[in-house]
């Protein structure tokens, strides 16, 4: 009777012992991870269109961080250039709101053109991806012609649907580089 008490008293500790470093472990791995989003750059450049294509963008990029738990979303209304991105500006973007990533984005329309402009509902969604040091971890970019065939449908669900695929195109990136069993940012 003596050893089973023994047994059972030393069995308890051990398991009380492996549930706290397991809860160590997962407080840890279950940061919030924020993500910081510039305002998109809009090609055409045409003030009409950036207010309509900010918000479809934010939209769909808010609708599709709320499946995932570990992640809050972060927007400025400063609009970083594409092509030329200032490692300084996105550290100190990060570092002022508490970042861990920053996406640059960027919207270009289709088929503009035939006098005074007419836009399709055609939209290509690209997205750079850089972590809180300023440093370039990847890209992406979302043709919804060439994916999803879209011919007719408004200019915002394009957007919304190239949000969504461009950032769908990252999460994959990111898994190759860092596999992880649920790699999101």
């Amino acid at each position: 009777m003596r050893k089973l008490l023994i047994f059972c008293t030393a069995s308890t500790f051990l398991l009380i012992s492996m549930v706290s470093v397991k809860a160590q472990r997962n407080a840890s791995e279950d940061k919030i991870k924020k993500v910081l989003y510039f305002n998109p750059e809009v090609e055409p450049d045409l003030e009409e269109i950036k207010e309509p294509t900010n918000h479809a963008f934010f939209s769909a990029v808010s609708d599709h961080l709320s499946g995932y738990k570990r992640n809050k979303m972060l927007r400025t209304e400063t609009q970083v250039s594409f092509d030329s991105i200032d490692k300084q500006t996105i550290v100190d973007y990060c570092l002022n709101n508490d970042a861990d990533f920053a996406i640059v984005p960027k919207v270009r329309y289709f088929k503009v053109g035939l006098g005074k402009y007419v836009f399709s509902n055609q939209v290509v969604v690209s997205m750079k991806l850089f972590d809180a040091a300023g440093n370039f971890i990847t890209e992406s970019d979302y043709n919804t012609y060439r994916k999803n065939m879209r011919l007719l449908g408004s200019a915002d669900n394009s957007i919304k649907i190239g949000t969504n695929g461009a950032i769908k195109a990252i999460l994959k990136e990111l898994r190759k580089i860092k596999p992880s069993p649920e790699a999101g940012f």
